[in-house]
């Protein structure tokens, strides 16, 4: 079986993602989509808007065979970490053979070259990165500068925008990872990743959830499938409860254990302190300790991260050790074909409380943490939520 892999977060799913389900279909010759998706937190540190079995159940209603969960010390990492983890996975499926993603620039031989450029990163390109970073410059602008300045304008370009460094941070990972799949890039239809305009069908997920919160139904019907709406008006995760949790794990926690969180460095963690004694408020805070270094979905992370005990120290144990395949759902008529698949994939798979059995000691330390974001969640929705089954979906 030819599988096509897909990363993604699905917050909530839109008409874009059904675009981009429709293209890999039709572009890669797969028997087979399979989502590798966020839990129930995400890569800008937020509590995801719906549940992860939810938002795996649209994901299924619009075309995907099968989705997978992203383990939580993957989904809370920034780009590099967060593309290394779901590669990792997904290379671990027999017939793995395309990744597919949605981005600005569909060349996808520019994606190979600015893969290949920023894996090798030359002694003048690192010493003018740490220059720019001490001049207080966030990551990403700096590695922009330094690249220009090292003669790599075109890489520089193309490394503008969130989707498409996300897109090479995937070719990255497959080439760390000796993977022989190809990448499908597959250009975005609609608004841009931030975008926070509403549009009549392709609007960003950031202009979708800002809509929900107002009550624009009528507009959030126009970007999402019926079913998705439905439960994003009946269901959606109450931000506010998060917030004021997230504010409590920086209170309770010392900087020194603040300190061990990935990009938590620099001082940061007393800064990150220090301010969440003078401001309870969730925003206040991060609005405060945003600076053009230090950007806003990087101190969300290490506020999640903090709430979740997800420390440095894991999620490098996370890269290394075996992990497993958590099915969230699967289409009905395609569940014995792709469950058989994973079941010789390199990783376990699992379906079924039985199925712990079969994880290692460093394996179960990640699944806790899933578990653990799971029960969170609950209390962020003020009802429990699925921990554990898989949803087949007909």
């Amino acid at each position: 079986m030819k599988i096509c892999g897909i990363i993604c977060e699905y917050n909530p799913f839109h008409n874009g993602h059904a675009y981009l389900i429709e293209r890999a279909k039709a572009e890669s010759g797969c028997d087979a989509v399979i989502c590798m998706m966020s839990g129930n937190f995400t890569q800008r540190g937020e509590a995801a808007i719906l549940d992860k079995y939810t938002r795996a159940s649209h994901a299924v209603l619009a075309g995907a065979d099968a989705v997978i969960e992203l383990p939580t010390v993957f989904s809370l990492s920034p780009a590099e970490i967060f593309a290394k983890g779901a590669v990792r996975l997904l290379n671990a499926i027999p017939g793995f053979e395309t990744l597919a993603f949605g981005c600005e620039e569909p060349d996808r031989e520019r994606f190979l070259s600015a893969a290949k450029t920023t894996a090798e990163e030359s002694r003048g390109f690192r010493r003018i990165l740490k220059l720019h970073l001490k001049a207080g410059k966030s990551f990403t602008r700096a590695r922009s500068d330094a690249l220009i300045e090292t003669g790599r304008g075109d890489t520089a370009a193309l490394l503008q925008s969130p989707n498409n460094i996300l897109g090479v941070e995937y070719q990255k990972a497959l080439f760390a990872c000796g993977s022989l799949a190809t990448i499908l890039p597959v250009k975005r239809t609609g608004a841009g990743y931030s975008d926070e305009e509403l549009y009549k069908n392709f609007s960003s997920a950031t202009a979708i959830r800002s809509a929900v919160s107002e009550g624009k139904e009528r507009a959030v019907r126009k970007n999402v499938p019926d079913y998705v709406a439905d439960d994003l008006f009946s269901s959606a995760a109450d931000g506010s409860v998060f917030k004021k949790i997230a504010v409590y794990a920086a209170l309770t926690q010392s900087a020194e254990q603040l300190s061990r969180i990935l990009d938590c460095s620099e001082g940061l963690e007393n800064r990150i302190k220090a301010l969440a004694k003078d401001n309870p408020d969730y925003d206040t805070l991060l609005e405060k300790a945003t600076t053009k270094r230090y950007i806003s979905s990087r101190i969300r992370r290490i506020l999640a991260s903090a709430l979740l005990g997800i420390d440095e120290d894991l999620i490098r144990k996370a890269l290394k050790a075996p992990l497993y395949l958590k099915v969230l759902a699967v289409k009905n008529e395609k569940a014995d074909d792709v469950l058989s698949v994973l079941g010789r994939a390199a990783f376990p798979a699992i379906a079924r409380k039985g199925d712990l059995s079969n994880l290692s000691a460093a394996a179960k330390d990640v699944y806790e943490k899933d578990i653990l974001a799971a029960d969170i969640y609950g209390l962020i929705c003020g009802r429990p939520v699925n921990r554990s089954q898989t949803l087949f979906i007909r």
